[in-house]
């Protein structure tokens, strides 16, 4: 059961949350660090990371970025982001909010990153719009993110499980049949980069469809404060 907080910052999910950070350890074997890695690259000045779980992305950002803001909504995952961010070299600053309320400024950011999480937002189209609002323009929206199938049988079964009752509630709210893609072009970003490839985080679970990629907040983007020193 997933209860959101008086304050609306936080989303408690603790059964869930505890279970996910156990099964990461070898989704990461497997090569999501790999696909962490390729989300990241090339990144640089501020950074918000949202849905940031326990903190899986924090050793892979890059030097040049001078700040990472992580925005987790569920207590028991916030506490090891906590705690992973005390244990890299990149600062990060790791702060409750949900997505459809990031609790920054419009245009405060250079870069946002969405890591296997639009699957999960209540409303993909307001967390878009929030990361859209936070982002400076020409900044960089970086995403990993599990998608519908584009062909059957995998995308009837995936559209079965994400409207049944049962798969949202076991797995954190998770809709796997959402067109996260479209969506991110419909918040009014411009898709530099798109990857779509078949992943399966362990050997009993079927090959889901996921996307990597860039996209970009239209707008001349200055340079991040850091580079134009």
């Amino acid at each position: 059961m997933r209860d959101r907080d008086k304050s609306g910052s936080e989303i408690k999910h603790p059964r869930f949350a505890r279970a996910y950070m156990r099964m990461s350890k070898n989704e990461e074997r497997r090569g999501a660090t790999e696909h962490r890695r390729r989300l990241l690259n090339g990144l640089s000045g501020s950074v918000v990371e949202l849905g940031a779980g326990h903190g899986l992305n924090f050793p892979l950002y890059p030097a040049e970025v001078t700040e990472v803001i992580a925005v987790e909504p569920e207590p028991t995952m916030r506490a090891a982001a906590t705690e992973a961010a005390e244990a890299v070299a990149v600062p990060v600053r790791v702060v409750a909010g949900v997505a459809d309320a990031v609790p920054l400024a419009a245009e405060s950011v250079d870069a946002a990153v969405a890591s296997l999480v639009l699957c999960s937002v209540p409303d993909q189209d307001r967390a878009l719009a929030e990361l859209r609002r936070v982002l400076r323009p020409g900044g960089e929206l970086r995403f990993y993110e599990h998608v519908v199938a584009l062909s059957q049988p995998k995308r009837l079964l995936l559209q079965a499980a994400d409207h049944s009752t049962l798969w949202p509630r076991i797995a954190g709210g998770c809709h796997p049949a959402r067109d996260t893609g479209a969506a991110i072009a419909r918040a009014g970003f411009d898709v530099q980069r798109s990857d779509r490839f078949n992943f399966r985080s362990s050997w009993f679970e079927p090959a889901i469809p996921h996307i990597l990629g860039i996209a970009v907040k239209p707008g001349y983007r200055s340079p991040p404060e850091s580079a134009s020193r």
